[in-house]
């Protein structure tokens, strides 16, 4: 294990919990010295790569959990000065897929052997069990699978972890995965804002609520946190922590590689967008504070009803919201196969992302089940089973965006959910009007309904 982090130690130590002897490699001496002070049979750690790679057996399995970027190349170029042809190279951090199609390529032609696979679970998944979307070569997958399924999380006797597909489909699995959490983040984000500011429920009520929602149908590991979170109170206050957390949400890039890639396949994942932007919206703080001493809310923004009934009505519009989250990202998994050739298995993805991954819940069930049904199943919103529970929810995800429209509440990623459906389920969408207006100032030219070939109108001429 390259790269002695709090994810890459946990990784390390949960590989010797399966009987495995392990080596771990860090410049930080002092992360180092970390690891061989957990005084472990199978485990050394090294500051020397040159002593740590005649450490391993060959073939050797090196895993890499260092920050995406250049970094990745220059250990994959200090790696490749030591280790010998036939040698395993596995990249487990969070890598843009573009960048693990050139690497995949490049090693290829020098002998090695290459896999990029995504890692979620954070550093307790890491720990116990993570899931694991391994792409790239399926000799080198092969070898190193047994380590994976014992490593990985298990749901129903089963690993969270298989074969992705060809060069990058691991990391692609991965950034989409990324996107995802995005998405259920802001949507939860969103609910806290309505709970708070549209229904003035309190600290503990919100927590209240959480708990109960996670007992239910929206049961997850992210409902599951934020239910804590809601509970965690400053040491020796009586208030939580999170009313002390500044409103700026940072990223990594996982989220914005996820919208790039679904543009440039002209695919469209509205939520994901949406929660990318407001993540980048709340960086600007100054701003904002000048705006809210500019603009005041509506006068009528008051929720006149903070019952048990509403809160069953918020719980239909996360419902819908988040099936449509999942149905996005998807989605556009289903286009990337299309287009990349990854030979991606949609029915395995939302298998192993039931345990062991941030995005983990009760819904995947529902998305695996859909996909067993119909392995080519094209959008999660064809199913008859999803439809079911969908079309029930219709009602809550309304009320919830008009209720906050006419509030002066902020729910972009709801608003976001319902928009996107109410044009998925549209035969007839206004884009003719588009594509006129830009045959007028561009003579783009267009297409007709029941006409083969492509038309243009001189449109400032006379039409008498």
């Amino acid at each position: 294990m390259i790269g002695l982090g709090t994810m890459g130690s946990n990784l390390l130590q949960n590989i010797a919990d399966h009987g495995y002897s392990c080596a771990g490699f860090d410049i930080d001496s002092k992360k180092v010295a970390t690891l061989n002070q957990l005084n472990r049979d199978g485990i050394k750690g090294f500051s020397d790569m040159n002593d740590f790679v005649k450490s391993l057996n060959s073939p050797r399995i090196v895993m890499m959990l260092v920050p995406a970027g250049k970094i990745v190349d220059g250990v994959i170029e200090e790696l490749i000065a030591v280790l010998e042809k036939g040698d395993i190279i596995i990249d487990g951090g969070n890598s843009h897929f573009i960048d693990t199609d050139r690497r995949f390529l490049d090693l290829e032609k020098k002998g090695y052997h290459f896999i990029g696979m995504g890692v979620s679970g954070g550093e307790e998944g890491a720990r116990r069990g993570p899931s694991m979307m391994p792409g790239g070569d399926r000799e080198a997958y092969n070898a190193v699978k047994p380590i994976l399924k014992k490593i990985a999380a298990h749901v129903n006797g089963e690993p969270t972890v298989a074969y992705m597909g060809e060069r990058s489909a691991g990391h692609f699995v991965k950034m989409v995965h990324n996107g995802i959490e995005y998405a259920l983040m802001q949507l939860l984000s969103e609910t806290y804002e309505v709970l708070k500011n549209g229904l003035k429920l309190k600290d503990n009520e919100i927590h209240e609520v959480f708990k109960k929602w996670n007992e239910g149908r929206l049961k997850s590991y992210l409902l599951e946190i934020t239910r804590d979170i809601f509970a965690y109170k400053n040491k020796g206050a009586k208030y939580l922590l999170l009313n002390d957390i500044k409103d700026e949400a940072k990223a990594k890039g996982t989220g914005k590689w996820t919208s790039q890639a679904a543009m440039d396949l002209n695919l469209p994942i509205p939520i994901i967008d949406i929660a990318v932007s407001m993540r980048d919206l709340s960086k600007y703080k100054t701003l904002r504070t000048r705006a809210s001493q500019i603009y005041s809310n509506p006068k009528d923004a008051k929720y006149s009803d903070s019952s048990e009934k509403y809160i069953a009505t918020m719980e239909e519009a996360f419902y819908f919201a988040m099936a449509s989250a999942y149905a996005q990202g998807m989605h556009l998994l289903y286009r990337a196969n299309e287009e990349y050739k990854y030979e991606l298995n949609l029915g395995v993805i939302a298998k192993i992302w039931r345990g062991g991954c941030i995005i983990r819940s009760e819904f995947l069930e529902d998305i695996y089940a859909a996909y067993k049904r119909d392995a080519k199943l094209k959008h999660l919103f064809l199913d008859h089973g999803i439809e079911n529970s969908l079309v029930k929810s219709i009602p809550g995800i309304r009320t919830v965006v008009s209720d906050a429209a006419r509030g002066g509440i902020a729910v972009p990623a709801f608003s976001a959910a319902l928009g996107y459906f109410d044009n998925f389920r549209s035969e007839n969408m206004p884009a003719n009007l588009i594509q006129a207006q830009r045959d007028y100032f561009g003579s783009h030219t267009y297409e007709l309904i029941g006409k083969e070939g492509v038309f243009h109108t001189e449109w400032e001429e006379p039409n008498n």
